[in-house]
């Protein structure tokens, strides 16, 4: 079993690039909002616990089936060891089944990742993103009050990659992924 954690800010490409992951892999894609949004349709709030909860259902039984391994993305503050922790966490329900880890930073700056921020792929995978003004406005607030870049060499990973894709299309940084890694 492989588990791919694809981190980096909002509106960096995160899923767009794990699903064109999963089409040259035999990995499944796991994105954050695949969570995220029924939770917020069925409770009309944002709910953490609830949403981890249901995460960690997928992950518990995923880490014990027959699959080649998971694609899973989420955005990271590595200001917050809450995130630090929480990945650590994910990992320790793979790693009883003798899981391979792989770690992908991606990173952009701010003006594309607001035009990437209306692209139609994430709209259409992510509802609660449909509203323009507000998605806009959380992106930026976020940027204020989170730190979503590493620093230099502040990642401890072994098979961590990290990667400018600002300027490369979705399919090009998947096959930098699985080249990398030989996935």
């Amino acid at each position: 079993m492989k588990l791919v954690f694809i981190i980096g800010d909002a509106a960096v490409g995160k899923m767009t690039v794990g699903q064109e992951l999963m089409k040259i892999t035999d990995l499944r894609l796991f994105h954050n909002h695949m969570m995220i949004e029924p939770v917020l349709e069925i409770f009309d709030v944002f709910d953490g616990k609830v949403i981890y909860e249901l995460r960690d259902v997928v992950f518990h039984n995923f880490a014990a089936s027959d699959h080649d391994g998971m694609i899973y993305t989420m955005m990271m503050d590595f200001d917050m060891q809450s995130d630090w922790d929480y990945l650590e966490h994910v990992r320790s329900i793979f790693e009883p089944y003798g899981t391979e880890f792989y770690y992908v930073e991606l990173i952009a700056p701010q003006e594309i990742r607001l035009q990437r921020n209306v692209s139609e792929n994430r709209l259409k995978n992510k509802a609660s993103k449909r509203d323009i003004e507000i998605s806009n406005r959380r992106l930026i607030n976020d940027d204020k009050n989170h730190r979503c870049v590493s620093y230099e060499g502040e990642i401890p990973f072994d098979n961590y990659l990290r990667i400018d894709n600002s300027e490369k299309e979705p399919d090009e940084v998947a096959r930098m992924i699985k080249e990398s890694f030989g996935l």
